[in-house]
């Protein structure tokens, strides 16, 4: 069985996210910004898309394949990077921007039966490992369109508005 989605096609999609999500980090003024009460702040929103990252691809490369035990979030944060709770943005950026850098090396490392081996995921779903390598990047994605909503909130084109708009 061929694959059809390359390890290295996702692991470059998603550093190139993990880029734009350490920009907006570095665009935003206010990293307590909230829109309303009910919603994460900005700063919560970048620590958490750098811990679960991370998290979730430390767990993928030590080898656990079933996500769906009791207490898996607890297990998660023994994966979790130290931020300090009122760390600036460059901290933050910083923080994001080593930890795709690590974990890159890292997965990309990996052979073709590693991707392939199936492992429950934390809802219950059979999914391959790159499957869910997919599924955090798309993690990312969503926190990612979060935080540019954010930014266009306080009047911020979001970085890949501005390299669509540098193009023109």
């Amino acid at each position: 069985m061929e694959r059809m989605v390359r390890v290295e096609a996702v692991l470059d999609s998603w550093k190139t996210v993990r880029q734009d999500t350490a920009q907006a980090v570095l665009d935003m003024p206010d990293l307590d910004f909230q829109p309303t009460p009910d919603l994460m702040k900005f700063r919560d929103l970048a620590v958490h898309t750098l811990n679960a990252g991370h998290a979730l691809a430390g767990l993928l490369l030590d080898g656990v394949d079933n996500m769906a035990t009791p207490g898996f979030r607890e297990r998660m944060s023994a994966y979790f990077l130290s931020v300090a709770p009122d760390a600036d943005q460059q901290t933050i950026a910083a923080a994001l921007t080593s930890a795709i850098a690590d974990d890159d090396i890292r997965l990309r490392s990996q052979n073709a039966q590693f991707w392939s081996q199936i492992i429950t995921r934390f809802d219950g779903q059979q999914v391959t490992r790159l499957e869910m390598l997919q599924f955090i990047k798309e993690h990312e994605l969503t926190h990612r369109s979060q935080m540019f909503m954010y930014l266009r909130l306080k009047g911020i084109v979001p970085p890949t508005t501005r390299r669509k708009l540098a193009k023109k």
